[in-house]
């Protein structure tokens, strides 16, 4: 399928439209499953290759149940992300628990679900031990590799100016003193990128980690059950883009692993997780908004009935999302817009000067891949009310598995009793 191409049709969008209302995000099904069984197959090789899903990606149940029954962990960072989880799982062993800046409330449920505990700071193994005292059966730390690995984008940023993980020797003084608290299994992660296309950059992090870890076995004298690559990473947002080929990746990283660990030596072959989930998602979402008014000032405006605060992606990091003028797409591209919301505020853009052809009020037009961080990042600016989510089944049925906030949700905190007559 064409990245680009709807896999529905005009009057579909229609009757969605009739019966939903834009604008809507719509997901597949389908290829979302096609795309993980990709991942787990590339790296098979692997003694038990998990794939945690960061669930702060996308926090919606009827996602995660999809992605459960493709054998995906659960990658978390929060008390509710914990807790959501637990109602997917119900079962154990099944969480990464990621934070930072934690608090005890958060530790206690992690360690209440016997999640993987993520430690981002060597103060925090003191903080655990005063607060919560009993270490989980497996525990991991995050490393900050300072300069050691190069070619960091804006999104992650270079890891000097990081708020999260540790320097060198605060992961090797770590990993002494949860041994000294008679802990015996452990993680090493890190993640020091995101959306990186460089194929040879996710080789090299793998390479850096194995590295660190035969040196933290030698000289703290534990052996590790498994790294965490972290890898927020290929999603080819602009149409010149190619995905890294997964495979190729996975070919050389096998062969660095067979280079530096010999599991004939170990009590427990050395495992390789991961935290893919952009390349999983994508491309396989879209935000269908429809154009309210057209503005013809000293530039020309299309006006969507979405805004930022539908999705903030734009807004936040000046990221691009192709957007497709639905029936247009055989049309030249010969104007220039800015493609707007309705929010008070002028970065209030999905796109800056983009060429597109000719749009009309009324047209549809498809944001695209819009998985990642889109309604975990909703906020209510201007009282705008978050919109609905549809799933596309893998019979073409359409199932709505969020509805619309409404003002009755957006006031629901305020104990204000003029509001009651007027909801």
């Amino acid at each position: 399928m064409n990245r680009y191409t709807l896999p529905y049709t005009k009057e579909k969008i229609q009757e969605l439209d009739s019966q939903f209302w834009t604008p809507f995000l719509i997901f597949d099904e389908k290829w979302l499953k096609e795309k993980v069984k990709s991942v787990n197959k590339a790296f098979s090789w692997l003694p038990d290759f998990k794939n945690y899903y960061a669930v702060k990606a996308h926090p919606n149940p009827y996602i995660l149940e999809i992605l459960k029954g493709q054998w995906c962990w659960m990658d978390c960072s929060s008390l509710w992300e914990l807790i959501l989880s637990e109602a997917i799982w119900n079962i154990w062993k099944n969480i990464m628990f990621t934070s930072n800046n934690t608090s005890v409330e958060e530790f206690k449920k992690a360690k209440e679900l016997n999640a993987i505990i993520n430690f981002d700071d060597i103060s925090h193994i003191d903080f655990y031990n005063k607060n919560i005292w009993d270490f989980p059966d497996i525990v991991c730390c995050r490393y900050n590799p300072w300069d050691e690995k190069t070619g960091w984008n804006d999104i992650i940023w270079i890891p000097s100016e990081a708020k999260y993980w540790m320097m060198r020797d605060q992961i090797i003084e770590s990993y002494k003193q949860l041994k000294w608290y008679w802990v015996t299994k452990f993680g090493l992660h890190t993640m020091v990128m995101s959306n990186d296309l460089n194929k040879d950059s996710l080789i090299e992090t793998a390479q850096l980690l194995l590295e660190l870890l035969v040196e933290i076995e030698q000289e703290v004298g534990i052996e590790f059950e498994f790294i965490n690559l972290g890898w927020w990473v290929w999603v080819p947002y602009h149409p010149e883009e190619k995905e890294v080929d997964l495979q190729y990746v996975s070919d050389w990283i096998k062969k660095v692993y067979d280079k530096l660990i010999d599991n004939s030596k170990r009590k427990v072959a050395l495992n390789i997780v991961m935290e893919q989930w952009r390349n999983i998602s994508w491309p396989y979402a879209q935000l269908v908004s429809k154009v309210r008014h057209m503005k013809h000032t000293y530039r020309d405006y299309v006006w969507l009935d979405s805004s930022m605060s539908d999705f903030m992606r734009p807004w936040m990091y000046g990221a691009y999302h192709h957007i497709t003028a639905l029936w247009k797409e055989n049309e030249p591209k010969n104007k220039r817009y800015d493609v707007t919301g309705s929010l008070c505020e002028n970065n209030d853009k999905f796109a800056i000067q983009r060429e597109l052809p000719e749009i009309e009020v009324w047209d549809y037009l498809a944001l695209h891949d819009a998985w990642a961080h889109w309604n975990a990042m909703w906020f209510n600016y201007n009282a705008k009310l978050k919109c609905k989510e549809l799933l596309i089944k893998e019979n073409w049925n359409i199932e709505l598995i969020k509805r619309s906030e409404t003002l009755k949700d957006y006031f629901g905190t305020m104990d204000y009793q003029g509001l009651d007559n007027l909801l």
